[in-house]
């Protein structure tokens, strides 16, 4: 439920009220008329495609507690009853500036996460660990539009929001800046991500340092200890935190079993051994930020540790899925970059494994002129670490010099179903615009339907 009164929500959103409705509060914010259920607020925002504003009356029909669209739209829903009709110069900064007006009626504490990779699962490790009433955001909900409907959707008990904060340009994340308001801000670690729109590293650590300049004078940045890069963004003012080998927070001990971590972590308020339900050595190193994140957050050692073992991390973020007969298959198909690429190769080779460890990789989008030589690098990588055979899927893919090659999911399906054998372990990896999800859940269903 948003407790804000239509008055409030109108001044929020710069809106006019053109119909007046029959009172309460809405249930919660939505943007896809398809999905529009009684109660909620919808916006109708326009798109590339299509004005959001043309389904306002659907939206109201279907029970919508009130329709925010633009003036031509709100005009010929002023007659009759039902729906609360706000008219609005620009719907998008009208759903931002309602959402920040609920972060601050909440009067919660935030958490912005960003980073090169890492930033959904560090959000994961989080909202695992507080020792709180966390909401967090859903799945993708990280962009303009999707920060603040995360906002928007938290209870009123809600006591810290955990929000991941995309960044595809100068000024993005200073813009969901304004809109969180964070307290603490998270950098997961600054790499070759969006070099297509960016250009360099610098640029990409500028564009991340917004989150720190976001804080105000009273935040805490966690951020790695070797991030150098961020360094000239690092105001003496700021209250910093700093995880990884050597940092505030690390490891003084770490040691897998099976599929659990057992570390012993140091940290500005003493050392305490944790349990974590995941291998990865990547996986660690979110959870120091995460760990430091809810140290900045008032939680104790002893708090975070007792929540560690409840850790669980969203689709398609290393999801460890059971193939028959015997397979282990590692789906991290969400997206990827030489970063999380070279950390889920590793992963995968230490692995244990009776049989090979095979990657089906599909290329890595937005890495600029340099492209090919990134996949060659993480190519030859893969090889040194006894990975193979490897499965290439979609252009960019030939570059890794896989041992097979598929232009599209489908086809690779073919390829992998033909070459796994029992105890293999199998890593799926690529950017999401190969769309891996679908090889993933064909090669399941397949798979499981020949048991």
């Amino acid at each position: 439920m948003i407790e804000l009164a239509p008055e409030r929500i109108a001044e929020a959103g710069r809106l006019e009220i053109i119909r007046a409705g029959e009172g309460g509060r809405p249930a919660r914010a939505a943007v896809d008329s398809r999905e529009a259920r009684p109660g909620d607020l919808f916006f109708g925002l326009p798109g590339a495609n299509a004005d959001g504003g043309e389904f306002a009356a659907g939206a109201a029909a279907a029970g919508a507690w009130g329709v925010v669209t633009g003036h031509a739209h709100a005009a010929r829903l002023a007659e009759g009853a039902g729906s609360w009709v706000f008219a609005a110069q620009d719907p998008l900064l009208a759903l931002q500036g309602i959402a920040r007006e609920w972060r601050r009626e909440l009067g919660c504490r935030v958490v912005g996460i960003t980073g090169s990779t890492g930033k959904t699962s560090v959000k994961d490790i989080v909202r695992a660990l507080l020792p709180f009433r966390v909401h967090s955001s859903p799945e993708n909900f990280n962009t303009e539009i999707g920060l603040p409907l995360a906002i928007l959707a938290a209870e009123p008990d809600t006591e810290v929001l955990v929000l991941e904060m995309a960044m595809r340009g100068l000024g993005q994340i200073a813009e969901l800046c304004e809109i969180a308001e964070p307290d603490v801000g998270v950098i997961t670690n600054v790499g070759p991500v969006h070099l297509e729109l960016l250009g360099t590293l610098d640029a990409i650590a500028e564009a991340k340092a917004e989150l720190l300049q976001g804080l105000g004078g009273t935040g805490r940045a966690v951020i790695p200890v070797d991030a150098e890069a961020l360094e000239p963004h690092l105001a003496d003012s700021l209250a910093t935190t700093t995880f990884g080998p050597g940092g505030d927070v690390h490891a003084a001990e770490a040691r897998v079993s099976g599929r659990t971590t057992e570390a012993l972590i140091a940290t500005p308020a003493g050392k305490r051994r944790f349990t974590f339900p995941f291998a990865e050595a990547h996986n660690l190193t979110n959870a120091l930020a995460a760990i430091a994140a809810g140290l900045a957050l008032g939680a104790t050692p002893d708090q975070l540790a007792r929540r560690a073992p409840g850790i669980t991390f969203s689709r398609l973020r290393g999801e460890l899925i059971e193939l028959p007969p015997g397979i282990a298959l590692v789906n991290d198909c969400y997206n990827a970059n030489p970063i999380s690429m070279r950390a889920a190769l590793e992963s995968l080779a230490a692995m244990p494994a009776s049989g090979r460890r095979v990657a089906v990789l599909g290329g890595m989008a937005e890495l600029g002129p340099d492209e090919a030589e990134y996949h060659r690098e993480i190519g030859a990588l893969a090889r040194g670490l006894g990975v193979g055979p490897i499965i290439g899927v979609g252009e960019l893919a030939r570059d890794y010099a896989p041992d097979k090659w598929a232009a599209d999911p489908e086809a690779a399906v073919e390829l992998a179903d033909g070459l796994l054998a029992e105890g293999d372990a199998v890593l799926v990896k690529g950017s999401r615009s190969v769309g891996l999800e679908a090889f993933t859940d064909a090669l399941l269903a397949r798979r499981s339907s020949d048991a």
